[in-house]
């Protein structure tokens, strides 16, 4: 019998940005919202689903600005049962940014959220490097 391998390669085209922030979902995202012009709605919890393991729900809002393709999700590291990215434990929030952002639009983000008060560290994180990187993909 011949054996066939798939082999299957994922698509980490996004940008990820960890958030440390000791503020609740929804009052991180209206400071955050206030400081970058930002729209950001609570929308369904992330379900992210273990071999053995309950499913572990994680809140996350999303922004879609109007004048552009990209999509914004904030999503919560800590969850109902864990954390979504372990090996991230000192993060407690993380900022995927969907589609085409240039360079320029996302240094001004970055600055803008420096701003907020409340928010601890800003930091750009390269996916590939993550060991649980497939949790970020919905």
């Amino acid at each position: 019998m011949i054996k066939k391998f798939l082999k299957l390669e994922l698509d980490f085209d996004f940008i990820l940005i960890a958030v440390t922030s000791q503020l609740k979902d929804y009052r991180l995202c209206f400071n955050i919202n206030k400081f970058t012009e930002t729209d950001f709605r609570k929308t369904e919890d992330l379900i992210v689903n273990f071999k053995g393991i309950a499913s572990k729900y994680f809140s996350k809002y999303v922004h879609r600005p109007s004048n552009s393709e990209c999509e914004f999700f904030l999503i919560a590291n800590k969850g109902s049962e864990g954390f979504l990215i372990p090996e991230m434990k000192e993060a407690d929030y993380f900022i995927l940014i969907k589609d085409f952002i240039d360079e320029e639009d996302l240094e001004f983000f970055l600055s803008r959220l420096k701003l907020v008060k409340d928010i601890q560290a800003v930091v750009e994180l390269n996916p590939e490097r993550l060991k649980s990187r497939e949790n970020l993909l919905f």
